[in-house]
């Protein structure tokens, strides 16, 4: 919310000083200031826990595992709704294969649940000791 707070400031900004060069700083300022204020509240290894249900998990496990080189868990669930039960996907990354593992998941069942959320601390492989 702040951030586009900002934006609409630097833009009234812009227009009324009729000064560019004054929005581009602030556009940069804006930008590390978020950057910094997430390194401080999140550190500097943050990590995102992906959780995926899909009828086809053991193809984008095997995926993941295969074209991002992440380890991936499968934990055995049960849908309260449908009462199917069904392998529930659980894989701790860094934010920057986020993205892709989202995109592999989509590719293989356009119909998966994804749930992505903040993981504070993860230890073990590939992660801190």
């Amino acid at each position: 919310m702040i951030v586009y707070i900002d934006t609409v400031i630097i833009g009234l900004n812009v227009i009324v000083f009729r000064n560019i060069e004054i929005g581009l700083y602030s556009a940069i300022a804006i930008y590390l200031m978020g950057k910094i204020v997430d390194i401080i509240f999140e550190g500097i290894d943050f990590t995102k826990l992906l959780i995926i249900v899909s009828k086809n998990s053991e193809e984008i496990s095997k995926e993941i595992e295969e074209r991002i080189d992440r380890g991936v868990t499968g934990l055995y669930g049960k849908g309260m709704y449908t009462n199917e039960e069904s392998l529930v996907l659980m894989c701790a990354t860094g934010r920057k294969d986020v993205g892709r593992i989202k995109e592999i998941a989509k590719s293989i069942d356009n119909n998966c649940f994804i749930i992505i959320t903040n993981a504070r601390e993860v230890f073990g492989n590939g992660f801190k000791k």
